[in-house]
């Protein structure tokens, strides 16, 4: 097994509004493959060499959450761009860039759907 994960998918209530806060806090743009079941938004992934990857999804029954799994993402060569980002785009920080050692640095923030979500960098 090559990855621990393979695919991640984020609730939204109003995937507008998700896909704009991800699209800013990242800069990165998410590609639309709405379903009839509901709408749906993919991160870029290298899906070539079987990278991960992941979307965002707004459908029945599927709802935003602060407790359970935590998702981290990619925050770049430096976890603090991302960040200065959060609030502008309607998130909250709610664990400020920390420091784990030999693997790099980590936050975690309350997107604006209300998941609690963490972000990775080495810098």
């Amino acid at each position: 097994m090559k990855n621990a994960i393979s695919w991640f998918e984020i609730p939204a209530n109003d995937y507008e509004r998700a896909k704009s806060f991800y699209n800013t806090i990242l800069e990165a743009e998410i590609t639309d493959h709405h379903m009839d079941q509901g709408k749906y938004g993919m991160f870029a992934y290298d899906n070539d060499n079987n990278g991960v990857g992941g979307g965002i999804i707004e459908m029945e029954g599927v709802k935003p959450s602060a407790e359970g799994v935590t998702v981290y993402l990619n925050g770049g060569d430096d976890l603090s761009a991302p960040l200065s980002r959060v609030e502008k785009a309607g998130g909250k920080i709610i664990m400020p860039k920390t420091d784990i050692g030999e693997n790099g640095f980590m936050a975690q923030i309350m997107d604006t759907e209300g998941n609690k979500v963490a972000l990775h960098s080495w810098n």
